[in-house]
């Protein structure tokens, strides 16, 4: 560790994240005189005009920052003239394409497009499309044009406390509206081209065309298309259920695993030529081939890409036999993938891949010597577990962030599924080989479609051992990265055992616990007033300290599937109850809350610039309500008409009186000031 810890690129990364933080926050580079700053020094190490070699190094990593800054800003389409929103009138003819195919939701079919042109000029920038669900017609395909003329819409941002941001993880893929057309609202005009994507997916609706005449079932055919294809659009939401339960979701998803096994396969396969002159280089040339072809035949998604990018550089870097070959190689793969996109940073998945890797690299050889077994099969087996333990060290502050929770019986699902995962791999590519030049036995179909289903059975099976399922965990963002500093020094101290690593080990554990102090002090001393954003119903949380109460009108079972309770509940790790009953008057820390429902009665006595929440659209006179109480805001919820709101906020405007309305501005919450 200590060797790769003075590993110049791994430095060098650290500044590019940091440099690529910064500007998609902090919109670093609109600063010209910082622009000037970054072309001196660049110059500067360009020409070797500092001599002093703590001012060059200092100097490179300014300049690396400044890369993460420049590389964030023009991976950004909004930052250029051609960009679409700047040529966008109301009578406008669009052209756009499709650039990739999502998962459909309820009501509509979903594609990311490019918007290619505007009347007759050339743009640049990605929406969401939104289509209609429509059995008599036939999904769009990557690569096809249609024309529309229509109005694009913002995104939705969340609309209650710690819930998924749907709206910043597209901003994170540089969309930033989007657009919701029926079926007969655009003209489909053909296709531009080829693209690798384009040519990709009919590629793959070949293989599914060829696949679907050996009457594999549904969550077979689902599962094999996920392991080899990388679309997951078919899985049932039960069976992704099952296999997120069971800590498995990682096997459906096309990853560094599936392209690691396969590089090992690959290498074994084409050992015999490193017995020829230039033989690895020959050997190194065909895996990387090979690993590309693999891409390819998985939709060369993100993370598909990522990983075989990943691998790449480690089967290159096996071909020099160099030292710390794997550590370095991961490292530069790093470098690389962030310089040309770096919102790849922000990924989930780019995340939790190589904090596995790292894990496995770090920990698990000191894992794996704190027993040495005497058979040859049970090491195998030991190997496998601690490969798994370290993993999942690597990833589980990570996980429990984004999460909240733990399966614990993560290591069994890996010890009898990751050793067959070879063999599956290679067998489902060989199923897909012969399907496709017509010569698959149906037997194999069937024997196939069968250690699928057992695959699915035994992951179905540990999903429903709830007692070894750890849910509802909560994770801040702050003990998260007191956790991976622990983890660090944990790591360091067991390679090293010194006292000057011990006294760090015993540092990060004093920090976790100085989080934790904090975080506990914050959350007694937090008191919160929120009208929580819910259509059809009335929701309002009463935050005082680590305790909520929630006023409601759902019935028993509505409020306990609540979704947006629960990630409050975790996302401030507090307790929660319920009272099926919304009072017409609070007061909450000296402030008046007055509630109107579609009764329209209320009292005026005593109140003094209240706070006022409208539910069930009452037809009352705002106007003269505003005169009488004048009202500190208005606050209309989820359940009123659009056209009651469209109306109440003129009138607040014209009155100057602030007004509020969740279903556009989200839950309104009201703290002790």
């Amino acid at each position: 560790m200590k060797r790769l810890l003075n590993y110049l690129p791994l430095h060098f990364v650290g500044f590019l994240i940091l440099g690529i933080y910064t500007q998609f926050f902090h919109q670093f580079w609109q600063f010209g005189f910082l622009k000037l700053f970054f072309l001196i020094a660049s110059i500067s190490l360009f020409l070797r005009i500092v001599r002093h070699k703590k001012i060059v190094t200092l100097l490179s990593f300014i300049l690396f920052f400044f890369i993460g800054v420049s590389a964030t800003y023009f991976d950004n389409d909004s930052n250029y003239s051609s960009y679409y929103q700047n040529h966008l009138k109301e009578t406008s003819a669009l052209i756009l394409k499709i650039d990739k195919v999502l998962k459909s939701g309820y009501y509509h079919d979903k594609y990311e497009v490019k918007i290619i042109q505007i009347d007759a000029v050339k743009t640049i920038g990605k929406v969401l499309l939104n289509v209609a669900k429509d059995s008599s017609t036939t999904a769009l395909k990557v690569d096809e044009l249609f024309v529309v003329n229509s109005s694009f819409q913002t995104l939705n941002p969340s609309l209650n406390p710690h819930q998924f941001n749907y709206k910043n993880y597209l901003e994170r893929q540089g969309i930033y509206q989007q657009l919701f057309l029926e079926n007969q609202q655009f003209k489909r005009i053909g296709f531009q081209g080829f693209s690798l994507l384009g040519i990709s997916e009919k590629f793959r609706d070949r293989i599914q065309e060829s696949l679907e005449k050996f009457n594999f079932k549904a969550d077979e055919l689902a599962v094999i298309n996920a392991l080899l294809l990388g679309q997951r659009q078919d899985i049932s939401k039960e069976l992704i259920a099952d296999y997120t339960r069971a800590g498995a979701i990682h096997i459906l998803a096309v990853s560094g695993l599936h392209v690691g096994i396969i590089l090992l396969i690959l290498s074994w396969i084409f050992k015999p030529l490193e017995r020829l002159k230039k033989g690895k280089f020959i050997k190194t040339i065909l895996v990387v081939l090979f690993l590309w072809m693999f891409a390819f035949i998985a939709g060369l998604s993100a993370s598909v890409v990522r990983a075989v990018t990943m691998f790449t550089f480690l089967a290159v870097g096996l071909a020099f036999q160099r030292k710390n070959v794997i550590e370095f190689s991961l490292i530069s793969s790093m470098f690389f993938l962030l310089v040309l996109k770096p919102m790849f940073l922000f990924d989930v998945g780019f995340q939790l891949s190589y904090l596995a890797v790292f894990g496995i690299i770090w920990i698990q050889p000191r894992l794996y010597k704190g027993y040495k077994p005497r058979f040859k099969i049970v090491d195998k087996f030991w190997q496998l577990i601690t490969v798994s333990f370290a993993a999942q060290v690597g990833v589980l502050p990570l996980s429990l962030f984004y999460f909240h929770q733990f399966p614990s019986l993560f290591w069994l699902s890996n010890l009898i599924i990751i050793p067959f995962l070879g063999a599956i791999l290679i067998g489902g590519i060989l199923i897909i080989f012969f399907s496709l030049i017509g010569f698959l036995p149906q037997f194999l179909g069937t024997f196939y479609g069968f250690v699928i289903s057992l695959m699915n059975n035994f992951v179905g099976w540990i999903s429903k051992q709830e007692q070894f399922l750890w849910k509802e965990i909560s994770m801040s963002f702050f003990l998260m990265v007191s956790c991976y500093i622990f983890v660090i020094f944990a790591a360091r101290f067991l390679i090293d055992k010194s006292a000057r690593k011990l006294i760090y080990f015993l540092i990060s554990i004093l920090i976790i616990q100085s989080v934790l102090v904090f975080e506990t002090h914050q959350k007694k001393i937090k008191k919160e007033f929120i009208v929580f954003h819910k259509s059809r119903n009335s929701v309002i949380g009463i935050r005082t300290g680590q305790k909520l109460l929630v006023h409601h009108d759902l019935d028993s079972l509505g409020i306990q599937k609540s979704n947006f309770i629960t990630s409050y509940r975790i996302g401030e790790n507090v307790d929660q109850a319920f009272n099926m009953n919304i009072p017409s008057f609070f007061e909450f820390e000296k402030q008046q809350i007055l509630v109107i429902d579609s009764i329209g009665i209320y009292q005026l006595k005593g109140l003094k610039n209240p706070i006022v929440i409208l539910q069930y659209s009452p037809k009352i006179n705002l106007e003269r309500l505003i005169k009488i109480i004048n009202p500190k805001q208005i606050i209309a919820d989820g359940n009123n008409y659009k056209t009651f709101v469209n109306r109440w906020k003129v009138i607040c405007e014209n009155e100057k009186t602030p007004f509020y309305y969740t279903g556009i501005n989200g839950a309104f919450v009201y703290d002790k000031e």
